[in-house]
Parts: C-alpha cells; sequence; structure tokens
C-alpha cells in the first residue's frame, strides 16, 4: 500500500493577511513564514466565509458556505450528524490529532468521532474558552466599575507588554509543546498511521499583548499607513459606525494607535516563531518531507484600521477577510514556490486535505483543491465570498448576554439593534473588484487597484454601474448553486 503522507494544519486566530512582512508589512518579522515560500506558496488573495470565528471553523472544516447550513453566529456550532474534515480523516486511516481551540462544535459534544487525541492547552477534555476583560487579565481580577469603563483603554482591548509567558498567551506555549511531544511519541514506537495533525492557537486573537522578544522586536516607524477613521467616510456599513461609537476611542493619538498595532504583529511574531519550533522538530524527525503543512487564520482584525478594533460580523473589509493561507507540500509535489495570486477561499481546504491524502471526501461540498495552484495556476476561482449577519426578527443570532463589562459589549451591543447594522450582507470579489450586497442598506463597491484601503465606496458611481450588475449577478448564481445540497443516502417512503 502507497505510504501517505502526513497533513499540518498551523491556524491562528484573528490574523490578518497584510500582518506578513512577504506580503508587504515592514514592521512585520516572520521569518519562517517568508523564508516558506522558497518550497511553498504564499496565496496573496485567500479569503474567509465569514469574519467571526465558529461560522468561519464551521464553513473551512466542511467545504460549505456558512448560509449553506446555517452556521452564522458564534452560538450555533455543528452538530454531530454533520460532515467535517476532521471525521472524513478519522474514518479514513489517519491519525487524528486536535490540539488548541475548538469553536466548532459544542462544548458538551464529546469528540471521539473527530479525533484520537483532543487537548486544549489546559486539559484532556471538553473545554472551551470564554472572553475576559483586558482588567481581568492584569493580575488581580477587580470588579469592574463604572469608572473603568469610561476609561478609553477599556474597549480597545490593548494591554501591551507582558511581563513573561506565563500568564495570558501560556495556553498556546501549552499547546505547542502538546505538538511537539506528539510528534516525539510519534517518531518513538507509535503507531505507523499517517498522522493528521490540527494545531489551532489563540494568537494574535486580541486582548493585544505579547511578551518580549517579540514584544520589542517591531519596529514602530515601520508600520504602514493606518485606514483612516470610519467617522470620516461615508458610504460605509452602519456596523462600522455603530462599533467606533460605543469602542470609546476619540481621544486616542496615532502614536496610541501605533502601540496597539505593534503590538499586534509582535503577537504575529510570536505565532511564526512557534511554527518555527514546530517545523524544525519535524525536521528533526525526518518527518518534514513527507508532511504537507498548511498556515492560514480563521479571519483577520481591524487593528485600529477605521479607528475600531477587533472585527465585524457582516463587514468584510481586507483587514477581516483578507486572511494568510501558505502550504508547504510534501515532496512528492512539483512546486512553483513564492506568492500566488490566485482567488482562493479557506474554504477549499476539505478537497485540498482530500486530494493529498487520496481520499474521496464522502459528502456534498463546494471547494476546490488547491493542489493545481501549488504546482503554478495563477488561476483558481472567478470569483470568492464572504458573508454574514441576520434578517431583522433573527432574535437567536443577536448573541446578547455580555454586559458592558465585556470587552465585547460595543459590537455586541451593536448587534442587538433592529436597525441595518447587524444585517445581512454577501461580499464578492472578482479580479480587483469587491462589491457587498447588503439586504437593508446600500450596497458597497471598491476598485482594490485604485483603492486598496477601500475608502470611497463606487456603488453609485456611473463609471461602475456595468461592473455592479455583474457582480450582484455573480451573488445570485453562487446563491442558487450553494444554498442547500441533497444529502447522500435514500430514506424509505
Amino acid at each position: 500500500m502507497e505510504k501517505k503522507s502526513n497533513i499540518v494544519l498551523f491556524v491562528a486566530d484573528q490574523m490578518r493577511s497584510d500582518s506578513l512582512h512577504h506580503l508587504g508589512n515592514e514592521a512585520s518579522i516572520t521569518p519562517n513564514f517568508d523564508n516558506l515560500l522558497e518550497e511553498g506558496i504564499s496565496f496573496k488573495n485567500a479569503y474567509c466565509q465569514n469574519p467571526v470565528c465558529v461560522p468561519s471553523r464551521c464553513s473551512f472544516l466542511t467545504g460549505l458556505y456558512p448560509h449553506t447550513t446555517g452556521h452564522r453566529t458564534m452560538h450555533f456550532l455543528q452538530r454531530e450528524y454533520e460532515p467535517n474534515i476532521l471525521k472524513e480523516m478519522k474514518q479514513n486511516g489517519y491519525e487524528v490529532i486536535w490540539i488548541g481551540r475548538n469553536d466548532v462544535i459544542p462544548a458538551n459534544t464529546l469528540k471521539t468521532e473527530y479525533c484520537d487525541q483532543y487537548y486544549d492547552g489546559i486539559r484532556f477534555e471538553n473545554t472551551r474558552d470564554e472572553p475576559q476583560s483586558a482588567f481581568k487579565l492584569e493580575g488581580k481580577q477587580p470588579e469592574i466599575t463604572e469608572e473603568m469603563m469610561k476609561d478609553d483603554r477599556f474597549y480597545s482591548f490593548y494591554i501591551g507588554k507582558l511581563k513573561d509567558s506565563e500568564g495570558y498567551g501560556k495556553q498556546d506555549w501549552n499547546c505547542l509543546q502538546s505538538v511537539l511531544d506528539y510528534i516525539e511519541r510519534k517518531t518513538n514506537g507509535g503507531n505507523k498511521k499517517p498522522f493528521f495533525l490540527y494545531c489551532t492557537l489563540t494568537f494574535p486573537h486580541p486582548p493585544y499583548a505579547c511578551e518580549d522578544p517579540w514584544y520589542s522586536m517591531i519596529d514602530r516607524q515601520a508600520l504602514p499607513e493606518r485606514r483612516p477613521d470610519i467617522n470620516r467616510l461615508q458610504n460605509k456599513a452602519s456596523m462600522l459606525y455603530g462599533i467606533r461609537a460605543r469602542q470609546n476611542l476619540d481621544t486616542w493619538s496615532e502614536q496610541r494607535f501605533n502601540e496597539l498595532r505593534a503590538t499586534y504583529l509582535a503577537m504575529v511574531a510570536r505565532f511564526d516563531h512557534q511554527y518555527g519550533l514546530l517545523a524544525d522538530k519535524l525536521k528533526e524527525k525526518n518527518l518534514y518531507n513527507n508532511t504537507n503543512i498548511i498556515i492560514y487564520s480563521d479571519h483577520g482584525d481591524y487593528t485600529g484600521d477605521y479607528s475600531i478594533t477587533e472585527k465585524a460580523q457582516n463587514s468584510f473589509e481586507d483587514c477581516i477577510a483578507n486572511v494568510p493561507l501558505l502550504i508547504k507540500p510534501s515532496k512528492e509535489y512539483q512546486v512553483k514556490a513564492g506568492i500566488n495570486k490566485a482567488l482562493v477561499e479557506l474554504l477549499d481546504l476539505p478537497a485540498t486535505i482530500a486530494d493529498m491524502a487520496k481520499i474521496k471526501l464522502s459528502y456534498t461540498q463546494f471547494g476546490i483543491s488547491l493542489v493545481h495552484c501549488i504546482e503554478g495556476d495563477q488561476e483558481h476561482k472567478d470569483a470568492v465570498f464572504c458573508e454574514g449577519g441576520r434578517i431583522h426578527g433573527e432574535d437567536q443570532a443577536k448573541e446578547s448576554g455580555h454586559g458592558r463589562t465585556s470587552m465585547y459589549w460595543p459590537r455586541l451591543e451593536t448587534q442587538q439593534s433592529e436597525g441595518s447594522e447587524h444585517t445581512k450582507a454577501i461580499m464578492c470579489r472578482i479580479g480587483n473588484l469587491k462589491y457587498t450586497y447588503r439586504l437593508y442598506e446600500d450596497d458597497e463597491l471598491y476598485d482594490l487597484d485604485d483603492d486598496p484601503m477601500e475608502i470611497k465606496n463606487l456603488i453609485y458611481t456611473k463609471e461602475y454601474q456595468k461592473e455592479c450588475h455583474m457582480c450582484k449577478e455573480r451573488i445570485l448564481q453562487f446563491m442558487v448553486e450553494t444554498g442547500d445540497f441533497v444529502p447522500k443516502g435514500r430514506d424509505l417512503r
């Protein structure tokens, strides 16, 4: 029987594509990811299918769009009957190791069908993280007062320099050590199955905080230009104006935003370093050449762009929708190494993994394998999509439950509105054009060649009306193609 190659998914949380040095960020320090271009691919135009974690993960682990199965909120996770690439790999003879974040299946669901081992970075059992206030992360956990909430740092997610690696952020180090320990065991008498390692860390998800040496490595003077304050722009999504009004960052200077942005890049640098340790361990154990490594993030982060932080569920600027996606294939592939400009989606990952594992997925899905791009193709899909939001009255999608003492309150409070803020939208990118169809407010159109910061909405510009109609028709085709699928198997009539 042909020996199958191993597969590693090394996943960040909330890492934007332009946080990588080789994709143009001069302040970024990502040598391991940059050097990967000598033997692998970095997809410059990779998009997630929803800009928050649960819907994105439910999509990239299945190859199904969020609307297809209704995964559009943080509190509707996968059900046991739904497909998942972890299940598929286990059923096809791989040893599946799941380390790190969940945000895919309910916390009270056993992971037996999904993996052989699961470790969340704290203990070997079903747990999930709960968001904390930045003030709770600084040593003692005082009672949150009205005065503290008036502080202009409170909703910024900014902490800054951590004194060491023992507090906030320790969980990622625990996960990485568990990965390294597994590789050691695997080569010291473990079973002979090929392994599928799904390692999903927390950094650079805010709060924005990092320890040295990474915190001090970032050159604040080399940071790229920040996107202008949303309050200076017109015809953007109402969600962004709502978050901006609540995050209380009016008094922030450019220097303070730069400190926040530099801290975020420090978190990215630490994630890059951790990948380097993983790659070195695979090389030490002679597993590197026979292992396909896929590095990506579930979505991005505003990081002070438009004078807001965190993310939004139904806005699709490249800050939060365009994500890193790097692939270092096993030695069996002829690789056209470097930056690939094809339009690709995270939803393409299950098809890619199945192609690499030489298996056939047991269910209908909408992804297309990226292997042909690894081998040199610079074209993949004519259009890519990202979506989110709800219809009026869809109370179960509001995600209430976080009071004003939560850092997430500005976004979650805005989501409670029955105005247009949290309503349905679909983004479609075709070539250099990025169009967003909005159900209850004005659509958006940006020419990314002329306007990479997505500042000037061209939706009412006469010269672009033909392009608007083209994008709208492509979204219609997309919804007809992917609105549902017939489950496999037949029921008795």
